[in-house]
């Protein structure tokens, strides 16, 4: 059994540190790895990244996240990104990782993911060069995703992003904004391989659950939606999971 315990949109500043460690300490009895959904910091500022290693770092357990479009605000993704990394948390990007866990190998797969739409209401790559960038941007990072997806050998694969893969999980937002909290192209990458469970965030008043289209199920993370340090997922498990039954 490998047991998942999952958070995103955490906006850590200062004012927020020591919020979340009290339930952080806890998680080596709880869970065998921390996955975070990306929006790590508030402004994206190496300041707020430092403050989220703190808080989020030497937890005794595997740490792997993915930026969200809050960590890109100031422009220092990269220096975010180093910043996490030199803290001993994983960052993925278009790319996966592989973490050892009581005797079988979890893969996990992530991207921040992009905006666009779904199925009957979505952009297309047509017209304007604008839109055709816009489009393009979410093509070009779900077929990553998706790569980074098929490339594993494990024995329990998890796809991490911060935008939405499904529209299930945004109910409870505006319909209006649908096309800038997720796309359909990152619920396809998911269904490209054998995933197991997909995580995401963004949607602060979406719902905790749903399925991509191929069956793999979906939840959202973001922590005004879980309304608890983090939620706990198991795989490989020789017991029902009732947080992985069809929504």
């Amino acid at each position: 059994m490998i047991r998942i315990a999952a958070v995103g949109d955490v906006h850590v500043d200062k004012d927020v540190l020591g919020r979340y460690r009290p339930a952080l300490e806890e998680l080596p009895d709880r869970a065998d790895a921390l996955l975070i959904a990306g929006d790590l910091t508030r402004h994206g500022t190496v300041e707020e990244a430092r403050c989220f290693a703190t808080e989020f770092g030497g937890l005794g357990v595997p740490v792997v996240v993915v930026l969200g479009n809050h960590d890109h605000q100031s422009d220092l993704q990269d220096a975010v990104t180093g910043t996490l990394t030199d803290a001993g948390i994983t960052v993925l990007e278009g790319s996966a990782t592989v973490l050892e866990i009581n005797g079988h190998r979890l893969g996990i797969a992530g991207s921040k993911g992009f905006g666009g739409g779904f199925a009957g209401a979505c952009a297309s790559n047509f017209g304007e060069r604008e839109m055709k960038n816009f489009v393009g941007t979410t093509e070009e990072i779900s077929a990553r995703l998706g790569e980074a997806l098929r490339s594993v050998e494990c024995d329990a694969l998890v796809a991490l992003t911060h935008y939405a893969p499904v529209p299930e999980t945004l109910i409870g937002e505006p319909l209006e904004i649908y096309p800038f909290l997720g796309c359909y192209q990152l619920g396809q990458a998911i269904d490209s391989a054998p995933t197991a469970l997909a995580l995401h965030g963004h949607a602060h008043h979406g719902s905790e659950r749903g399925r991509t289209p191929g069956g793999v199920p979906v939840r959202n993370v973001a922590h005004p939606v879980i309304k608890q340090a983090y939620n706990v997922y198991q795989l490989l498990s020789e017991t029902v999971d009732t947080e992985l039954l069809p929504a």
